[in-house]
């Protein structure tokens, strides 16, 4: 799995060439791309597959409830997902970035609580979704590993559209995929343990003649 995200990775940073004489950040690799809102990296399918992967995970969940593997896989993965956009939340007020459209430079951190490019928010909570479900099903089927392709294209149309740098993506894919394999490898699901009884049957199970 490790050399999966190293080969994602490389992926990334293939898609985004640095611009040696421009890059900083953190990592060294930061640095502003041409804009580009068009086509498939139109900022409007960043919102779509935000909230298709909202949906999708809330809706499993509800619906399958934890009685089978797929039902607990969709509980984890709600899980990641809120776990996921909380701490990169919580990283956008500490770190408080501006991003690369408001004419800053990479290097530019706690300039005040209206920045908050560090992390990013829409591939953490992504890869936090997705994440369960490389853990429990990718070594027997891994087809499912095309999953990381999502997260992958979040990263880069984020940066394409100077919404955030090119660390921020980084960081963010990696602490979602660190929360979904915490999430993965919890005794039970965390949010479905807060809730009454019911939500473990779930709406299919709970409705069958």
């Amino acid at each position: 799995m490790h050399r999966m995200y190293k080969l994602l990775a490389a992926l990334f940073l293939s898609a985004t060439p640095l611009v040696a004489q421009a890059a900083g950040g953190p990592f060294g690799i930061d640095h502003r791309l041409p804009y580009d809102n068009s086509g498939i990296w139109a900022r409007s399918n960043q919102k779509a597959l935000m909230g298709a992967t909202i949906v999708t995970v809330l809706g499993g969940s509800l619906l399958l409830g934890d009685q089978d593997k797929l039902g607990d896989t969709f509980w984890r993965s709600l899980d990641a997902t809120v776990g996921s956009a909380v701490l990169a939340q919580a990283g956008k007020l500490v770190f408080q970035r501006e991003r690369p459209r408001q004419d800053a430079s990479p290097n530019d951190f706690f300039k005040g609580t209206k920045y908050a490019s560090f992390p990013s928010g829409e591939v953490s909570t992504i890869a936090g979704a997705i994440t369960p479900f490389v853990v429990t099903y990718g070594r027997d089927h891994p087809a499912v590993y095309a999953l990381e392709l999502l997260p992958l294209y979040d990263a880069i149309a984020r940066v394409k559209v100077q919404g955030h740098w090119q660390s921020d993506v980084l960081v963010g894919w990696a602490l979602g995929t660190a929360v979904g394999i915490w999430a993965s490898r919890e005794h039970s699901p965390l949010i479905l343990g807060w809730l009454p009884g019911g939500f473990e049957v779930g709406f299919v199970h709970h409705f069958k003649p």
